[in-house]
């Protein structure tokens, strides 16, 4: 039987319920699991400063573990603040992402410090962002020329069948340059080439000695079915999309149920 010495786990739909909180069984499961020598990774399409918070909850700076935020564009060690890898979108693209949202009526997003960046069409799915995050919105005028600095990623925002229809074309005018695809029904990310999850994650792996057969990996959404696919371990939320739960080697409880916790008492700290 493998044993387990690294767990990643995406936060939404996974480690919190839906009231965006971590139970009392689920923060006790992952607290055991690091006294069990374990490697907890929280792996998240949120940005470093939403994610702050469960760290924090998880207690990840003082007995160690790691951040990958944006999708995997940015790994930080929690405990000396370290970011181990990171990966920035090419500044020519901005503009050109900025002219595309305001041609679709959608909305573009990205994050300076501990802000939300919003260029256009500021919708309810940016106020979800900024809720989900705890972070604040801050409306610009000319997106192109305010982002002259170095982004991990952008976010256009918009109803789910119109991002649908979005999403194809996007991949197939900037496929070549960019990671397009979306997290939720709602939020259409825009990535650095070949930044994903479990690309990240084998970067996290090899700068730890670790063999990706030795990590579990956990999540609900689209943005989560490569590190499933590509994780010792794949697992699936019951409450995850359903490509999510047919690509996973097992399916857990819900997060209402804590399906994490579940996971963690079977293959790591029993």
């Amino acid at each position: 039987m493998t044993t387990y010495k690294a767990i990643a786990l995406d936060i939404d739909g996974t480690l919190t319920n839906t009231k965006k909180e971590v139970t009392p069984r689920t923060k006790k499961a992952v607290s055991r699991a690091m006294e069990a020598g374990k490697v907890v990774i929280v792996a998240s399409g949120r940005p470093t400063a939403g994610i702050r918070g469960i760290s924090d909850t998880l207690k990840l700076e003082e007995k160690g573990g790691y951040i990958l935020a944006f999708n995997g564009a940015r790994i930080m060690n929690c405990k000396t603040g370290e970011v181990i890898y990171q990966n920035m979108l090419p500044r020519d693209m901005i503009p050109v992402l900025y002219k595309e949202a305001v041609e679709h009526n959608v909305s573009i997003i990205t994050y300076e410090g501990d802000d939300v960046i919003c260029g256009c069409n500021h919708d309810k799915y940016v106020d979800i962002e900024a809720k989900i995050n705890n972070i604040k919105v801050n409306d610009v005028d000319n997106f192109d020329q305010y982002v002259t600095f170095d982004v991990n990623k952008c976010l256009m925002t918009g109803d789910p069948e119109k991002l649908a229809i979005l999403e194809k074309e996007m991949q197939q005018k900037y496929g070549d340059r960019l990671s397009i695809y979306r997290s939720e029904p709602f939020f259409l990310e825009f990535m650095p080439m070949n930044v994903d999850k479990a690309n990240s994650l084998a970067h996290l792996l090899e700068h730890l000695g670790l063999k990706r057969e030795e990590l579990i990996a956990i999540g609900d959404g689209f943005n989560d079915l490569s590190m499933i696919k590509y994780a010792g371990l794949g697992v699936a939320m019951s409450n995850a999309q359903e490509i999510v739960k047919e690509s996973a080697d097992k399916v857990t409880k819900s997060n209402e149920e804590d399906g994490v916790a579940y996971i963690i008492e079977e293959y790591l700290t029993a």
